[in-house]
């Protein structure tokens, strides 16, 4: 059955109206005991999109960066385009990683209480903004922190998935997920 809430501005797709490739995906998603959030539901629309989308997160899932790492790097970035959906979907899958309250809420502000993970979040967040190169000196001083270059190129893998994922939540004005938890804005 197709989704179509009064917000979503193209359709939620499941196994049975999306595109046959697509329906396939979805399919092998919930046979591994996942569910299909909203979000997935409207990349199905298009096989290739659902394609690329679904082949780049397993593929950096299996990276060397700590979930926790990946989890802060999500929120950071939902929270720096203003995706209230991805933001909600996150600190929920964040706090299930084992983030407290406390680095949920520093995550969305590229912050964080282990320095480690801070320098990392400095140097994403301006990689995020920058137009051009980052500052050399952040890179340094995440691989100072002890970010090896592998990780460094895994989590601006990440930057780059985490804006893929806000501008089609946005684009779609993705209303959030039913037993998502509201999540308030930052204090800072």
């Amino acid at each position: 059955m197709t989704v179509k809430t009064e917000v979503s501005r193209f359709h939620i797709h499941d196994e049975l109206t999306a595109p046959d490739p697509s329906a396939q995906i979805l399919k092998s998603i919930q046979m591994k005991g996942r569910s299909v959030n909203k979000l997935v539901g409207v990349l199905a629309g298009s096989p290739a999109v659902l394609r690329a989308y679904t082949r780049m997160r397993v593929e950096l899932q299996k990276g060397e960066l700590p979930v926790a790492t990946r989890q802060r790097i999500a929120l950071a970035v939902a929270e720096h385009r203003g995706d209230d959906y991805s933001v909600a979907q996150y600190a929920k899958t964040a706090r299930a990683a084992g983030l407290g309250l406390d680095e949920v809420s520093k995550a969305r502000s590229f912050g964080s209480d282990d320095p480690k993970e801070e320098a990392l979040l400095i140097y994403l967040k301006a990689a995020l903004e920058a137009e051009g190169a980052p500052p050399i000196y952040l890179h340094e001083e995440a691989r100072e922190a002890g970010w090896t270059d592998e990780e460094i190129l895994e989590a601006l893998a990440h930057v780059a998935m985490g804006e893929f994922q806000s501008l089609m939540a946005a684009a779609a004005a993705l209303p959030k997920d039913q037993g998502t938890p509201k999540v308030l804005p930052d204090a800072a």
